[in-house]
């Protein structure tokens, strides 16, 4: 067991972190623990291995202990994830909740999840495992809050790996989808957190009609990006399309009209020559059966950005904000490039991509604890709110 004066905190501010971060956690060494890998994650140069936290946090091995922590110790990373929320919910006010998946390449089939599989995000097939991320995201920057692993098919049916990598029984593959909107509710229902528009690239499946649905009954807005095979039913620009048919018929028609029936934002970006212009196409939405009706009436337009001196769309979003709001529609799409960089530092900062261990357990753990060291460095980077929340500073908002 590591003691407390084994190891000094080098930020005076990570101590009272540490201690409201980890406070569900049930025993000491738990605690101690937390403390000694969220330190090494901040301070370590490099690739944050077990053994190099343990020589230069603690200073001596203790390896084992650090491993078992991370891999078998059975603290629950949910509550970690939402004091982590309240604590930036309280510093910052984001303006959107950003959904990315993040590839883990592996070496091997051992790893939990692990496949060979087409990962979007690289733009290829890899070996790895599939995560998805939620982010706070606003101008000052943007964390994950909540992580689902994307268990493949394979997996399912293969009870020696789901043993070895302590995969509960109820753990299946589920599309992105089914995990975003459970991921969404239990930051609304059960963390208290207020939901701002979720922003998500849609583009990994072209049958996006059960994302834009399940958002649609929670009263969220959305931004999705989708690509042109995307299906679709509904009517644009006067071209009318049904579920056998791909969205790019709504590209080609929104191409053809040059935004004329549409709204345009020119100048997108900061740098105004070489920017993007935006235009939004409304969609009619056929109603779908009374019993999964949306608690507000549908009502989508399709965004097509445009680069300049290009002919061809740069990309298309689908959104229920409506024309009035393309300035936001704009706004929404620049947070999810600050995601994208967010979650590139916590690869060169925080070791994000680093995990050893091989169980279901040690994978959320992992990534939990990588997104606490990178909100504090994002706290940390707001002028000392946190010194003004203290220790329990954001129950009041978040339970």
């Amino acid at each position: 067991m590591v003691e407390s004066t084994d190891f000094l905190f080098l930020d005076a501010w990570l101590s009272p972190f540490c201690e409201d971060i980890f406070s569900s956690f049930a025993r000491a060494d738990q605690r101690r623990w937390g403390d000694v890998y969220l330190q090494g994650l901040l301070t370590v140069p490099g690739r944050k291995s077990i053994r190099r936290i343990s020589d230069q946090v603690v200073g001596r091995p203790v390896d084992q202990c650090l491993q078992q922590f991370v891999n078998q110790s059975p603290w629950d990373w949910q509550p970690v994830r939402r004091r982590l929320a309240g604590h930036l919910a309280a510093a910052f006010r984001a303006k959107a909740w950003v959904v990315e998946e993040v590839a883990f390449p592996k070496n091997g089939a051992n790893s939990v999840g692990v496949a060979r599989q087409f990962a979007h995000s690289a733009g290829r097939l890899i070996n790895c495992q599939l995560g998805l991320a939620v982010m706070l995201v606003g101008e000052s920057g943007g964390c994950p809050v909540n992580w689902r692993l994307l268990l493949p098919r394979s997996w399912d049916d293969d009870p020696a790996r789901r043993a070895r990598t302590r995969i509960p029984a109820h753990e299946r593959y589920r599309s992105r989808w089914d995990h975003l909107l459970e991921a969404i509710d239990e930051m609304v229902l059960d963390w208290g957190l207020s939901p701002a528009p979720v922003v998500v690239d849609a583009r990994v499946t072209p049958r996006v009609e059960p994302l834009l649905r399940g958002l649609e009954e929670r009263g969220l807005h959305y931004v999705a990006r989708v690509g042109e095979t995307a299906l679709l039913r509904g009517r644009a620009a006067g071209w009318a399309f049904g579920a056998e048919n791909v969205a790019s018929a709504a590209g080609a028609a929104c191409a053809v009209q040059g935004g004329r029936n549409g709204t345009t934002l020119s100048g997108r970006g900061r740098d105004k020559k070489n920017g993007s212009r935006l235009t939004a196409i409304p969609l009619d939405v056929p109603a779908g059966p009374v019993e999964l009706r949306p608690r507000r009436p549908a009502q989508r337009f399709m965004t097509v950005e445009w680069a300049q001196g290009k002919s061809g769309p740069k990309a298309m979003w689908l959104t229920d904000l409506g024309d009035s709001r393309l300035s936001e529609v704009a706004d929404m799409i620049d947070l999810r490039r600050n995601a994208l960089a967010q979650l590139a530092l916590m690869d060169a900062e925080s070791g994000l991509r680093h995990f050893e261990g091989r169980s279901f357990r040690g994978w959320h753990h992992h990534v939990t604890l990588v997104s606490a060291a990178h909100g504090y460095r994002l706290l940390r980077g707001l002028d000392g709110e946190l010194a003004h929340a203290g220790p329990g500073g954001s129950r009041g908002s978040n339970g």
